[in-house]
């Protein structure tokens, strides 16, 4: 029984977190929306839009293919010679 009580604690306090999470991100997409209409601005030309995709592709392939150079040198074991000297093994 002890064991059961424990799985419903854990199922609740999983179920609590996530809605409140899900109320950060309800705030926080309140708060952008409220900020955007307030300040308002000039609208983006075609060109910052441009921009703005150049630099999101940019980012996202830098970001998989250091990822890939990650696993890639992990796999090939680059990673064991920097651990060669590790006294905790």
């Amino acid at each position: 029984m002890a064991r059961n009580a424990g799985a419903l604690y854990s199922g609740a306090m999983r179920a609590l977190i996530i809605l409140a999470l899900f109320a950060l991100l309800a705030g926080s997409v309140w708060f952008v929306g409220s900020a955007w209409e307030r300040l308002g601005g000039e609208p983006i030309p075609a060109y910052g839009y441009l921009a703005m995709a150049g630099g999101i592709l940019f980012s996202l392939l830098l970001g998989g293919g250091l990822m890939a150079l990650v696993f890639y040198s992990n796999r090939h074991g680059y990673d064991d010679e920097a651990n060669r000297f590790d006294e905790t093994k």
